[in-house]
């Protein structure tokens, strides 16, 4: 029981590294890339850049090459950043889990949303700001939404797949439709869905977003740890 947990613990400490190299890598393999050891989301898929807890010079060196002249957000837990990158920004996020025993429950105005409803959800996306959310974002995994007159009024979706687990995210809310509990139906929406292929659920959330981790916690969810998030570039 002690090596599960352990091993558990691990795959959510790096999660970007371990779901670009976890079981589910098969289906990501048109919507990643690798070089070394070294792995990221494509660049209109999600901007996160995985590489393993024992990263290298070499490994680095195969970050910078595969990132280029772009850039790219690194999910870690400890560690400083090689002197050969510049750091644009830092933020420290909230890592939270729900237990087994939070099953979710579906919604029946909850539509699952696919590539026609891509211009909406980039526009709701930029007027919300939930986090990165891009045109090929829709294709990691399930995305439901809720509308109102035929408006997407609410969304959130499946994103990282490490082992065992899903990530929900780009959770938002129309600003005019606030207040009745569309995300929270839509993420017990998702974690019904997601328990039912026996798998458990994690999100990230911004350590200053007191009224987002709030929502989690009632919806079940607990933090796991605190982690940063860096947005960098190869000098």
């Amino acid at each position: 029981m002690n090596q599960l947990k352990t091993d558990v613990e691990h795959v959510l400490d790096n999660p970007v590294y371990s779901a670009l190299s976890g079981p589910a890598q098969a289906e990501l393999a048109e919507l990643a890339e690798r070089r070394g050891r070294v792995l990221r989301y494509r660049t209109d898929v999600s901007p996160f850049l995985g590489l393993p807890d024992d990263a290298t010079g070499r490994d680095w060196a195969d970050a910078a090459r595969i990132v280029g002249h772009g850039s790219a957000a690194y999910v870690h837990h400890s560690g400083p950043v090689p002197a050969t990158w510049t750091v644009a920004d830092r933020f420290d996020v909230v890592q939270m889990t729900a237990p087994p025993a939070v099953t979710g429950a579906p919604d029946a105005r909850a539509v699952r949303l696919g590539a026609a409803d891509v211009p909406e959800m980039l526009d709701l996306a930029r007027r919300t700001k939930p986090g990165p959310f891009l045109p090929r974002t829709v294709e990691m995994g399930t995305y439901l939404g809720i509308r109102r007159d035929g408006v997407l009024a609410a969304m959130a979706g499946e994103r990282m797949r490490p082992a065992g687990w899903v990530e929900i995210s780009a959770v938002c809310t129309a600003p005019e439709h606030r207040g009745q509990g569309l995300v929270g139906s839509l993420v017990r929406a998702l974690i019904a869905g997601i328990a039912g292929r026996g798998e458990r659920v994690f999100l990230h959330a911004a350590a200053t977003n007191t009224n987002a981790i709030r929502l989690y916690e009632a919806l079940g969810f607990a933090v796991r740890r605190e982690l940063f998030m860096t947005v960098l570039h190869p000098r």
